[in-house]
């Protein structure tokens, strides 16, 4: 709904100067003046309107991929303080960086990366 607000403001901005600048002519009569001043006022209150238009629920779609970072064994990662089994659900992204949480004693650590040769 967006788009078609923004299109229908550039089209009524573009023929709203068309008709002003045709007022100045000579032996326009200046009619175009008033018209070509409201169609350049309803289309920037279109682009206004759709601007303030709150994004509904559903619009976005949020994928987030996680690239772990040379060899990571998931069944062999072991919490540092409690020694609990950790798994990949407990991965998660905290300032673009993956961090586990243990969930038994609720120790964060950040991955990092071994290099990959």
């Amino acid at each position: 709904m967006k788009i078609i607000a923004y299109i229908g403001a550039a089209i009524l901005i573009f023929f709203g100067v068309l008709f002003i600048w045709s007022a100045f002519t000579p032996g326009s009569g200046g009619s175009g003046l008033i018209i070509g001043i409201v169609t350049v006022a309803i289309g920037f209150g279109l682009i206004f309107w759709a601007s303030r238009r709150p994004a509904k629920a559903g619009d976005e779609n949020v994928t987030l991929k996680i690239d772990m970072p040379g060899d990571v064994n998931m069944d062999t990662l072991k919490c540092k303080s409690c020694g609990g089994t950790l798994a990949p659900e407990n991965i998660t992204m905290v300032a673009g960086a993956p961090v586990v949480t243990c969930p038994y004693c609720h120790t964060t650590y950040q991955l990092t990366e071994e290099p990959k040769w």
